[in-house]
């Protein structure tokens, strides 16, 4: 019951106003990992590492091109009952609109959060939410995270529905390219693509550490709104 009332939940939310059934070239929800193994340093450069992503030269010139606008979403997660929505629908139509969105993420307060990972729960809540953009040319939902599903389904055992990409950004310990958090970001990354990545061309990104964030995420914009590009040509 709580598993159908939070998928509910996520739709009513991030559905937004009827102009969501207007086309847009592509619909992006991010889901960030707020868990207990993240400390308040860290949860700040996740979010202001997002912000500085997205209003960075490069991902900025390719979010306000002109036509169908890019539509965001950004949600963090951490328990199974434990999703939070930062941003709603969001249509990034020229460069007012993202800066916008970036504030808005940097103005966002830290709330509590759930000790546990619920992963496969995040699955669930970003496909809902893409549930309702189905008038965008593509569909993709990012997760980060710095760990694996502890609690809630499996990620292996959710569905996505078809036409729906999701995409994983990992997360080590600490910047410092030794040989042990290269062996544990290496099987992080194994796990999420033997588990969360769905759809063709599916990928996942990683970051050395919480420092690495920013600059792993606006590769990875960079990489997914040019894979939205080619695939319209």
């Amino acid at each position: 019951m709580r598993r159908l009332l939070a998928v509910a939940v996520a739709l009513l939310l991030a559905a937004g106003p009827a102009a969501a059934q207007a086309p847009c070239r592509q619909a992006l929800a991010i889901g960030l990992d707020v868990s207990g193994s993240v400390n308040a340093r860290e949860y700040r450069l996740q979010l202001d590492g997002l912000a500085a992503a997205l209003a960075s030269p490069e991902v900025l010139a390719r979010l306000a091109e002109p036509g169908p606008p890019v539509r965001l979403l950004v949600f963090e997660w951490s328990g199974p009952d434990a999703q939070r929505l930062l941003l709603p629908w969001t249509e990034l139509a020229g460069e007012a609109a993202v800066l916008d969105a970036a504030a808005r993420l940097r103005a966002t307060p830290r709330l509590g959060a759930a000790p546990t990972t619920a992963l496969g729960r995040a699955m669930e809540y970003g496909l809902a939410a893409l549930g309702a953009q189905d008038a965008c040319w593509t569909r993709t939902l990012d997760l980060s995270g710095d760990g694996t599903n502890n609690a809630g389904p499996r990620p292996q055992d959710i569905a996505a529905p078809e036409g729906v990409t999701v995409n994983g950004l990992v997360i080590g310990g600490i910047a410092i390219a030794s040989d042990q958090e290269l062996a544990d970001i290496k099987q992080l990354t194994s796990y999420f693509r033997a588990y969360v990545l769905r759809g063709p061309g599916a990928f996942v990104e990683a970051a050395l550490g919480w420092d690495d964030f920013e600059t792993a995420m606006r590769r990875k914009l960079l990489r997914e709104l040019k894979a939205m590009v080619i695939g319209r040509l």
